[in-house]
């Protein structure tokens, strides 16, 4: 066996094994979410460093399903979540199109714009965003919730839409028009299928912004009927303790619709996330 191929094994190992523990790494969280959700509230604190409990229990996601409201917010954070995310990447897709396709006066300030409203903390805006929202009848509704949420999204998605029409070459829609279509048959028929991974992968991503954030929804949000699931986390922590057992298990039910959703665009997904990576 020479030198050359003893080093190749060498490096193909470190390689393989720097990524199982980077792997390891990032779903310990996960495995701990699930190990203190089925372990015994009695067992939490005299077993904690375990890493598995002597004793399980499904008791804790009884509970969540049928005791609490977990299924009313698990539902509600679905609806705001899917409507986010396809009302963002309608709108920017639209705008990342005009954006990299057409030259307009006011282009490069828009820009400029749309860049400066992702500079600003969120916890600015809540009160001017509270105010604008309660004359129009928005707060403490899951519409509210889209409407804000699609506004605040729609400036990274353009961005990121706009990278994905880059990488099509213009010669491609020319051709096209050149052969009867017009701008908008082309741009269906020939730009969207091929900008499909880029946006699956923006949906995938204001899927996520709009699954975990907590700060709006907590503003905005008064009805019990209307509480998203970040929100209705907080229901497990009372002024003295924290429901830990209960949290966790409504934390781990509530990577569900995540872990589908992202299955179900997975093919897309990989693709999109290097699309607009090279021009040309």
């Amino acid at each position: 066996m020479t030198a050359y191929t003893i080093n190749r094994r060498l490096w193909s190992t470190g390689r393989y094994l720097a990524l199982s523990l980077y792997v390891l790494f990032a779903l310990f969280p996960l495995f701990w979410l699930f190990r203190v959700s089925i372990s015994p509230t009695k067992l939490l604190y005299t077993e904690g460093t375990s890493l598995w409990p002597s004793m399980v229990t499904i008791e804790n996601y009884l509970i969540v399903l049928q005791d609490t409201s977990f299924p009313t917010y698990f539902l509600n954070s679905v609806t705001v979540s899917l409507g986010t995310a396809l009302c963002t990447t309608l709108i920017a897709s639209a705008a990342g199109y005009a954006f990299s396709r057409f030259k307009f006066k006011g282009k490069a300030i828009i820009a400029f714009l749309l860049l400066l409203t992702q500079m600003f903390p969120l916890v600015m805006v809540i009160a001017p965003i509270y105010r604008l929202m309660q004359p129009l009848g928005l707060t403490d509704s899951l519409t509210g919730l889209i409407v804000v949420y699609t506004a605040f999204n729609t400036p990274f998605a353009t961005f990121l839409m706009q990278s994905f029409f880059d990488a099509v070459p213009k010669d491609l829609e020319d051709a096209a028009m050149i052969d009867g279509c017009t701008r908008f048959q082309a741009l269906i028929r020939i730009v969207l299928p091929l900008t499909l991974p880029g946006m699956m992968a923006t949906l995938g991503f204001i899927f996520t912004a709009a699954w975990s954030e907590l700060l709006f929804a907590l503003m905005l949000i008064n009805s019990e009927s209307q509480v998203t699931f970040p929100v209705g986390l907080l229901n497990f922590i009372s002024k003295f303790s924290v429901d830990w057992g209960q949290m966790m298990a409504a934390g781990f039910l509530a990577l569900i619709p995540a872990c589908i959703f992202f299955a179900l665009i997975q093919k897309y997904l990989v693709t999109g996330m290097t699309a607009g990576a090279v021009k040309g």
